[in-house]
C-alpha cells in the first residue's frame, strides 16, 4: 500500500479498504435493481414500458432483455448465496401468474375507490398499486432464494411511495392499499384475499429482537378485512378474523373473531352490518 497522504490517518485507510473488500458489491447494483424492477413492470404492463411495442417480436425482445438483466444482477450477487443456475428461468416462468394477480389487484383498487375512473388510471398513478406490484416481484424472487435484490426492490418502492412491505410477507389476491403513505407490513405477516388497508397502517411485531428472526412475529389478517388509517396490529399470534373491520388509530395486540368491529378505543364487538359509529376513520 502506498503511503497515506498528509492528514489522512493510515489506520483509517486500511480499515476502509478491508471493509470495502469484504463487501465488494459492484457500485451498479442499486441502479440496476431499480431498472430491473421498472423493466419487469414494463414487461407486464405497457403503462411502465418505454418502448410499448404491441407485437410478439417486441414483447419477446423486452422479455429477453429483462432475463439478461436479471442474470447480470444474479452474477453480481452470487457471492452472497449459492443460487441454482436456473433461477432466472424460474423467475421468468412466474411472470404469467404475476401478470394475472396484479391485474386483479388493479381491478380491486378501481372497484373499491369511487375516485378511480379506470384500471389504467390505477396502474398509471396509484402509489398503492406500484408498491404492491414491486412487492409481488420481490416476493417471487424471495421465494426463489435470491439474496439482497428483493429488499433493494421493496426499498425502491418504499422511497417512491412511503409504503414499506417486506418481500417475505405473504399477501393474497385482490389486495388494496389506498393512499398508502406510512404503511408498514412486516416480514412474517400473512394477509388473506380481498383485504383493504389505508395509510399509516402498521402490521408489526410486539417485540423486536434478533433471537426471534426465525419465528412468526407479525399478525395474520384473514380474508375480506378492512383496516382503516393509522391502525396498528402487532404480534405473531394475533389473528384478525375474516370479514372484520379495524377502525382508524386502533391498537390491537390480541386476536379477534371473524366479523368483528375493532374500534379506535380497541373495543371488540360483533358487526351488525350497519355503518359503524366511528365516522372519523372513514376515508
Amino acid at each position: 500500500m502506498s503511503p497515506a497522504r498528509p492528514g489522512i490517518p493510515r489506520p483509517l485507510v486500511e480499515a476502509l479498504v478491508a471493509a470495502r473488500r469484504a463487501h465488494a458489491f459492484p457500485s451498479e447494483i442499486r441502479p440496476l435493481a431499480q431498472r430491473f424492477g421498472l423493466q419487469v413492470l414494463g414487461g407486464l404492463f405497457p403503462h411502465f414500458s418505454e418502448r410499448n411495442g404491441c407485437n410478439p417480436e417486441d414483447v419477446e425482445e423486452e422479455l429477453l432483455q429483462l432475463k439478461e438483466l436479471l442474470a447480470r444482477l444474479l452474477r453480481a450477487l452470487r457471492h452472497e448465496a449459492a443460487l441454482p443456475p436456473d433461477v432466472a428461468d424460474r423467475f421468468m416462468a412466474e411472470l404469467v401468474e404475476l401478470h394475472a394477480v396484479l391485474g386483479e389487484d388493479a381491478d380491486a383498487i378501481c372497484q373499491g375507490d369511487p375516485a378511480a375512473r379506470s384500471v389504467d388510471e390505477v396502474i398509471f398513478t396509484y402509489p398503492g398499486f406500484f408498491a404492491i406490484a414491486v412487492y409481488r416481484v420481490a416476493h417471487a424472487l424471495h421465494r426463489l432464494g435470491v439474496p439482497v435484490l428483493p429488499r433493494l426492490l421493496t426499498e425502491f418502492a418504499h422511497e417512491k411511495t412511503g409504503v414499506d412491505i417486506h418481500p417475505g410477507a405473504t399477501i393474497g389476491r385482490r389486495f388494496v392499499i389506498d393512499h398508502g403513505t406510512g404503511v408498514v407490513i412486516g416480514e412474517t405477516t400473512v394477509i388473506g384475499s380481498r383485504v383493504r388497508i389505508y395509510q399509516g397502517v402498521t402490521l408489526g411485531a410486539v417485540v423486536v429482537t434478533k433471537q426471534l428472526a426465525d419465528y412468526k412475529r407479525h399478525p395474520t389478517i384473514e380474508d375480506d378485512v378492512v383496516i382503516y388509517a393509522g391502525a396498528t396490529i402487532l404480534g405473531g399470534e394475533t389473528v384478525v378474523g375474516h370479514d372484520s373491520v379495524v377502525a382508524g388509530n386502533a391498537w390491537l395486540t390480541q386476536s379477534v373473531p371473524p366479523a368483528s368491529l375493532v374500534s379506535r378505543r380497541s373495543e371488540v364487538r360483533a358487526r351488525t352490518g350497519a355503518p359503524a359509529e366511528e365516522a372519523d376513520w372513514v376515508i
